[in-house]
């Protein structure tokens, strides 16, 4: 579960046809990520409409009606994409040692398996 943070841009790589009216091929950014039930919310992909109540606020503007927003998708039906290529990859993780004032630092890095890049994180 930790290859998929907040911020990296995700290929979906499961489900229907873009032509088709589904969501596989759309890339888009990470938005939520919701460890206990592994799934990720993406932006501008599973798009649903909710009916919200119409109420009114203090200012007497209108509230609600039908509005879209994101629904989660599962973790497996999303891969990271490559820095270098574009295009979906696997990923392993790599700790690198520096060496900062004398003292040794060792850091865990996430690598593309395609390429070779390591994904940097877009919080």
């Amino acid at each position: 579960m930790a290859n998929i943070r907040k911020g990296d841009v995700v290929k979906v790589i499961s489900g229907g046809r873009e032509s088709r009216g589904g969501d596989r091929g759309k890339t888009g950014r990470v938005l939520e990520v919701f460890t206990e039930q592994n799934r990720v919310i993406v932006e501008g992909v599973n798009l649903v409409t909710k009916h919200v109540k119409v109420g009114q606020t203090q200012r007497g503007t209108k509230t609600g009606g039908i509005e879209t927003h994101e629904a989660p998708i599962h973790v497996s039906n999303v891969a990271l994409i490559d820095p270098e290529s574009k295009d979906a990859t696997r990923v392993r993780q790599e700790t690198t040692t520096t060496e900062k004032s004398g003292v040794k630092v060792t850091t865990k890095v996430r690598v593309a398996t395609k390429s070779g890049k390591e994904i940097k994180t877009n919080d």
